[in-house]
Protein backbone atom coordinates (compact mmCIF):
# COMPACT_ATOMS: atom_id res chain seq x y z
CA UNK A 1 0.00 0.00 0.00
CA UNK A 2 1.13 3.64 -0.28
CA UNK A 3 0.67 4.96 2.85
CA UNK A 4 1.23 8.76 1.77
CA UNK A 5 -1.13 8.28 -1.46
CA UNK A 6 -3.86 6.75 0.94
CA UNK A 7 -3.34 9.42 3.50
CA UNK A 8 -3.61 12.34 0.68
CA UNK A 9 -6.73 11.13 -0.76
CA UNK A 10 -8.47 10.56 2.51
CA UNK A 11 -7.34 14.16 3.47
CA UNK A 12 -8.53 15.13 0.34
CA UNK A 13 -11.93 13.78 0.53
CA UNK A 14 -12.18 15.21 3.88
CA UNK A 15 -11.71 18.70 2.27
CA UNK A 16 -14.60 18.13 0.03
CA UNK A 17 -16.95 16.97 2.34
CA UNK A 18 -15.78 19.99 4.73
CA UNK A 19 -17.60 22.08 1.70
CA UNK A 20 -20.03 20.34 0.80
CA UNK A 21 -18.39 19.30 -2.64
CA UNK A 22 -20.14 15.41 -2.11
CA UNK A 23 -18.86 13.89 -5.17
CA UNK A 24 -15.50 14.56 -5.24
CA UNK A 25 -15.34 13.32 -1.72
CA UNK A 26 -16.69 10.38 -3.01
CA UNK A 27 -14.30 9.67 -5.33
CA UNK A 28 -11.14 10.45 -3.44
CA UNK A 29 -12.17 8.20 -0.70
CA UNK A 30 -13.19 5.22 -2.96
CA UNK A 31 -9.65 6.05 -4.38
CA UNK A 32 -8.55 6.15 -0.99
CA UNK A 33 -10.30 3.01 0.00
CA UNK A 34 -8.51 0.96 -3.11
CA UNK A 35 -5.44 1.07 -1.77
CA UNK A 36 -6.53 0.42 1.82
CA UNK A 37 -10.05 -1.44 2.41
CA UNK A 38 -9.74 -2.00 5.97
CA UNK A 39 -8.94 1.58 7.04
CA UNK A 40 -11.35 2.56 9.83
CA UNK A 41 -11.43 6.10 9.60
CA UNK A 42 -11.54 5.80 5.66
CA UNK A 43 -14.68 3.51 5.64
CA UNK A 44 -16.01 5.89 8.04
CA UNK A 45 -15.55 9.14 6.16
CA UNK A 46 -17.52 7.70 2.83
CA UNK A 47 -20.43 6.33 5.20
CA UNK A 48 -20.73 10.22 6.29
CA UNK A 49 -20.58 11.37 2.46
CA UNK A 50 -22.74 8.51 1.56
CA UNK A 51 -25.28 9.29 4.31
CA UNK A 52 -25.37 13.25 3.73
CA UNK A 53 -26.36 12.78 0.05
CA UNK A 54 -29.33 10.01 1.33
CA UNK A 55 -27.69 7.20 0.06
CA UNK A 56 -29.05 4.99 3.10
CA UNK A 57 -28.24 1.45 2.67
CA UNK A 58 -24.87 1.96 0.70
CA UNK A 59 -23.90 4.30 3.93
CA UNK A 60 -24.76 2.61 6.83
CA UNK A 61 -22.37 0.14 6.72
CA UNK A 62 -19.12 1.92 6.59
CA UNK A 63 -21.10 4.19 9.21
CA UNK A 64 -20.59 1.37 11.48
CA UNK A 65 -16.93 1.62 11.23
CA UNK A 66 -16.89 4.52 13.61
CA UNK A 67 -16.57 1.81 16.27
CA UNK A 68 -13.20 0.85 15.00
CA UNK A 69 -11.66 4.86 15.47
CA UNK A 70 -9.71 4.98 18.73
CA UNK A 71 -9.82 8.67 18.75
CA UNK A 72 -13.92 8.77 18.93
CA UNK A 73 -14.38 6.66 22.09
CA UNK A 74 -17.58 4.77 20.97
CA UNK A 75 -16.43 1.18 21.82
CA UNK A 76 -18.86 -1.58 21.60
CA UNK A 77 -19.52 -3.49 24.90
CA UNK A 78 -17.67 -7.00 25.26
CA UNK A 79 -20.96 -9.41 26.04
CA UNK A 80 -21.62 -12.76 26.09
CA UNK A 81 -24.63 -12.07 23.59
CA UNK A 82 -24.83 -11.97 19.82
CA UNK A 83 -25.53 -7.98 18.30
CA UNK A 84 -28.68 -7.59 16.49
CA UNK A 85 -28.12 -7.67 12.83
CA UNK A 86 -32.15 -7.71 11.71
CA UNK A 87 -33.46 -10.95 13.12
CA UNK A 88 -37.20 -11.60 13.79
CA UNK A 89 -37.40 -9.72 17.50
CA UNK A 90 -40.57 -11.48 18.24
CA UNK A 91 -40.75 -12.28 21.66
CA UNK A 92 -37.40 -11.46 22.02
CA UNK A 93 -35.45 -9.01 24.39
CA UNK A 94 -33.19 -6.42 23.22
CA UNK A 95 -30.89 -4.24 24.91
CA UNK A 96 -30.22 -0.50 22.87
CA UNK A 97 -26.44 0.73 24.52
CA UNK A 98 -26.80 4.86 24.17
CA UNK A 99 -23.70 6.67 22.03
CA UNK A 100 -22.48 9.71 21.20
CA UNK A 101 -24.13 13.35 22.21
CA UNK A 102 -27.38 14.04 23.82
CA UNK A 103 -28.48 15.15 20.25
CA UNK A 104 -27.72 11.66 18.51
CA UNK A 105 -29.26 9.97 21.49
CA UNK A 106 -32.66 11.82 21.05
CA UNK A 107 -32.77 11.16 17.28
CA UNK A 108 -32.08 7.60 17.62
CA UNK A 109 -34.27 7.34 20.77
CA UNK A 110 -37.30 6.88 18.15
CA UNK A 111 -36.56 3.51 17.10
CA UNK A 112 -37.14 2.09 21.06
CA UNK A 113 -41.06 2.33 19.98
CA UNK A 114 -40.40 1.26 16.74
CA UNK A 115 -38.56 -1.97 17.93
CA UNK A 116 -41.29 -2.58 20.85
CA UNK A 117 -44.28 -2.86 17.99
CA UNK A 118 -42.15 -5.30 16.07
CA UNK A 119 -42.51 -7.58 19.33
CA UNK A 120 -39.46 -6.86 21.20
CA UNK A 121 -38.90 -6.53 25.13
CA UNK A 122 -37.05 -3.43 24.65
CA UNK A 123 -34.32 -2.03 27.15
CA UNK A 124 -33.02 1.40 26.26
CA UNK A 125 -29.88 2.88 27.89
CA UNK A 126 -29.49 6.61 27.90
CA UNK A 127 -27.39 9.62 29.43
CA UNK A 128 -29.25 10.74 33.15
CA UNK A 129 -29.85 13.61 31.81
CA UNK A 130 -32.29 12.14 28.84
CA UNK A 131 -33.60 9.06 30.95
CA UNK A 132 -37.27 11.24 32.65
CA UNK A 133 -37.68 12.59 29.06
CA UNK A 134 -37.63 8.80 27.25
CA UNK A 135 -40.59 7.69 28.70
CA UNK A 136 -42.22 5.62 26.51
CA UNK A 137 -44.68 2.87 27.28
CA UNK A 138 -43.75 -1.20 27.49
CA UNK A 139 -39.73 0.00 27.38
CA UNK A 140 -37.39 -0.27 30.02
CA UNK A 141 -35.22 3.37 29.96
CA UNK A 142 -32.16 2.91 32.58
CA UNK A 143 -30.08 5.73 32.82
CA UNK A 144 -26.06 5.26 32.39
CA UNK A 145 -24.51 6.07 35.19
CA UNK A 146 -22.22 3.34 37.76
CA UNK A 147 -22.83 0.03 37.58
CA UNK A 148 -26.38 -0.76 36.53
CA UNK A 149 -28.51 -3.90 36.36
CA UNK A 150 -30.15 -5.13 33.31
CA UNK A 151 -31.87 -8.41 32.24
CA UNK A 152 -30.29 -10.79 29.63
CA UNK A 153 -30.80 -9.46 26.48
CA UNK A 154 -30.79 -11.75 23.47
CA UNK A 155 -29.48 -9.30 21.32
CA UNK A 156 -27.85 -6.51 21.76
CA UNK A 157 -27.22 -3.33 19.85
CA UNK A 158 -25.87 0.25 19.53
CA UNK A 159 -28.44 2.94 19.54
CA UNK A 160 -27.05 4.51 16.49
CA UNK A 161 -26.57 1.26 14.01
CA UNK A 162 -29.97 0.47 14.77
CA UNK A 163 -31.05 3.06 11.77
CA UNK A 164 -28.95 0.72 9.68
CA UNK A 165 -30.92 -2.42 10.42
CA UNK A 166 -34.27 -0.75 9.48
CA UNK A 167 -33.79 2.60 6.62
CA UNK A 168 -33.02 1.77 2.93
CA UNK A 169 -33.58 5.73 2.14
CA UNK A 170 -34.59 8.85 4.24
CA UNK A 171 -37.72 8.02 2.88
CA UNK A 172 -38.04 5.17 5.74
CA UNK A 173 -37.47 7.12 8.61
CA UNK A 174 -39.91 7.30 10.93
CA UNK A 175 -40.90 10.85 11.44
CA UNK A 176 -43.74 11.30 13.71
CA UNK A 177 -43.45 13.04 16.58
CA UNK A 178 -42.12 10.49 19.39
CA UNK A 179 -41.87 12.99 22.49
CA UNK A 180 -44.90 14.10 23.81
CA UNK A 181 -45.82 17.60 24.66
CA UNK A 182 -45.58 18.00 28.33
CA UNK A 183 -47.44 20.50 30.89
CA UNK A 184 -47.46 23.89 29.14
CA UNK A 185 -45.62 26.87 31.09
CA UNK A 186 -44.07 29.31 28.33
CA UNK A 187 -45.27 31.06 25.34
CA UNK A 188 -42.91 32.75 22.83
CA UNK A 189 -40.00 31.55 21.24
CA UNK A 190 -37.20 29.99 22.74
CA UNK A 191 -33.85 29.99 21.69
CA UNK A 192 -30.77 28.53 21.35
CA UNK A 193 -27.44 29.88 20.32
CA UNK A 194 -24.74 27.96 21.31
CA UNK A 195 -23.83 24.33 21.83
CA UNK A 196 -21.20 22.27 23.49
CA UNK A 197 -18.06 24.07 23.26
CA UNK A 198 -16.13 20.62 23.13
CA UNK A 199 -17.98 19.88 19.55
CA UNK A 200 -15.52 19.60 16.97
CA UNK A 201 -17.51 21.83 14.75
CA UNK A 202 -18.44 24.06 17.56
CA UNK A 203 -16.82 27.51 16.24
CA UNK A 204 -18.75 27.19 12.60
CA UNK A 205 -22.33 26.31 14.35
CA UNK A 206 -22.25 28.79 17.68
CA UNK A 207 -23.46 32.32 17.30
CA UNK A 208 -21.34 35.74 18.17
CA UNK A 209 -22.56 37.27 21.21
CA UNK A 210 -24.10 40.22 18.52
CA UNK A 211 -25.97 37.83 16.80
CA UNK A 212 -27.37 36.14 19.61
CA UNK A 213 -28.63 39.06 21.22
CA UNK A 214 -30.11 40.13 18.18
CA UNK A 215 -32.58 36.55 18.64
CA UNK A 216 -32.94 37.14 22.27
CA UNK A 217 -34.34 40.80 21.43
CA UNK A 218 -37.21 38.94 19.07
CA UNK A 219 -40.60 39.91 21.01
CA UNK A 220 -41.60 36.61 23.05
CA UNK A 221 -37.91 35.47 22.97
CA UNK A 222 -36.13 33.92 26.05
CA UNK A 223 -32.99 31.62 26.36
CA UNK A 224 -33.58 27.86 26.57
CA UNK A 225 -30.35 27.02 27.84
CA UNK A 226 -30.08 25.44 31.39
CA UNK A 227 -27.98 27.90 32.90
CA UNK A 228 -30.75 30.43 32.28
CA UNK A 229 -33.91 28.40 33.26
CA UNK A 230 -33.09 26.22 35.37
CA UNK A 231 -33.93 23.07 33.80
CA UNK A 232 -32.77 20.27 35.64
CA UNK A 233 -32.53 17.80 32.98
CA UNK A 234 -34.60 17.44 29.35
CA UNK A 235 -38.03 16.59 30.55
CA UNK A 236 -38.19 20.16 32.52
CA UNK A 237 -36.44 21.47 29.15
CA UNK A 238 -38.93 19.85 27.43
CA UNK A 239 -41.92 21.02 29.35
CA UNK A 240 -40.62 24.76 28.79
CA UNK A 241 -41.10 23.44 24.94
CA UNK A 242 -44.43 22.60 25.02
CA UNK A 243 -46.24 26.17 25.11
CA UNK A 244 -43.86 27.64 23.24
CA UNK A 245 -44.41 28.82 19.72
CA UNK A 246 -41.36 27.95 17.73
CA UNK A 247 -37.88 27.06 18.81
CA UNK A 248 -34.89 28.77 17.63
CA UNK A 249 -31.68 26.92 17.41
CA UNK A 250 -28.22 26.11 16.64
CA UNK A 251 -27.15 22.53 15.46
CA UNK A 252 -27.50 21.05 18.84
CA UNK A 253 -29.22 18.60 21.46
CA UNK A 254 -32.49 21.26 21.33
CA UNK A 255 -33.04 21.08 17.84
CA UNK A 256 -33.78 17.17 17.81
CA UNK A 257 -35.78 17.46 21.39
CA UNK A 258 -38.23 20.16 19.81
CA UNK A 259 -38.36 18.21 16.47
CA UNK A 260 -39.15 15.12 18.11
CA UNK A 261 -41.67 16.57 19.89
CA UNK A 262 -42.88 17.92 16.69
CA UNK A 263 -42.53 21.96 17.68
CA UNK A 264 -42.11 24.00 15.07
CA UNK A 265 -37.87 24.69 15.19
CA UNK A 266 -35.81 26.80 13.18
CA UNK A 267 -32.65 25.43 12.52
CA UNK A 268 -29.48 26.92 11.89
CA UNK A 269 -27.13 24.77 10.12
CA UNK A 270 -23.26 25.38 9.21
CA UNK A 271 -22.72 24.94 5.33
CA UNK A 272 -19.13 24.21 6.81
CA UNK A 273 -18.90 20.67 7.82
CA UNK A 274 -22.19 19.66 7.57
CA UNK A 275 -23.82 16.91 9.91
CA UNK A 276 -25.01 14.39 7.60
CA UNK A 277 -28.26 14.16 9.18
CA UNK A 278 -29.19 17.39 7.35
CA UNK A 279 -27.97 16.49 3.91
CA UNK A 280 -27.14 19.55 1.59
CA UNK A 281 -28.83 22.44 0.27
CA UNK A 282 -32.11 21.49 1.84
CA UNK A 283 -34.68 23.70 4.35
CA UNK A 284 -36.37 21.01 5.17
CA UNK A 285 -35.51 17.29 6.86
CA UNK A 286 -36.82 14.18 6.71
CA UNK A 287 -35.69 13.31 10.30
CA UNK A 288 -38.35 16.37 11.83
CA UNK A 289 -41.19 17.45 9.46
CA UNK A 290 -41.38 20.23 11.81
CA UNK A 291 -37.88 21.33 11.28
CA UNK A 292 -37.25 24.43 8.68
CA UNK A 293 -33.52 24.80 8.05
CA UNK A 294 -31.01 27.89 7.57
CA UNK A 295 -27.75 27.42 6.08
CA UNK A 296 -24.85 29.98 6.75
CA UNK A 297 -21.95 29.42 4.47
CA UNK A 298 -19.74 32.17 5.99
CA UNK A 299 -18.08 32.47 9.59
CA UNK A 300 -20.55 35.78 9.34
CA UNK A 301 -23.57 34.55 10.20
CA UNK A 302 -25.68 38.09 10.13
CA UNK A 303 -27.26 37.18 6.61
CA UNK A 304 -29.10 34.41 7.81
CA UNK A 305 -30.07 35.96 11.28
CA UNK A 306 -31.27 38.85 9.06
CA UNK A 307 -33.54 36.37 7.07
CA UNK A 308 -34.41 34.13 9.97
CA UNK A 309 -36.10 37.40 11.62
CA UNK A 310 -37.75 38.42 8.88
CA UNK A 311 -39.52 34.70 8.56
CA UNK A 312 -40.33 34.89 11.95
CA UNK A 313 -42.06 38.66 11.83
Amino acid sequence: MNSALHAALHDQGGLHKRDGRLAQAERALRAALQLAPNDAKTRHALGIVLLSQGRYAEGWPFYDARHEIVELGLFKPDLPYPEWQGQSLSGKRLLIFHEQGLGDQIMFARFAPHLRDMGADVTLFCHPLLSRLFDFPGIRVLAASGPVEFPDPDYWIMSGSVAGRLLRSPADIPNAPYLPSRKVSHAGIGVVTKGNPRHTNDHNRSLSERESERLLKLPGAFSLAPEDTGAKDFAETAELISGLDCVVTVDTSVAHLAGAMGKSVRILVPSVMTDWRWMERRSDSPWYPSARLYRHATHDRVEVVERLIADLS
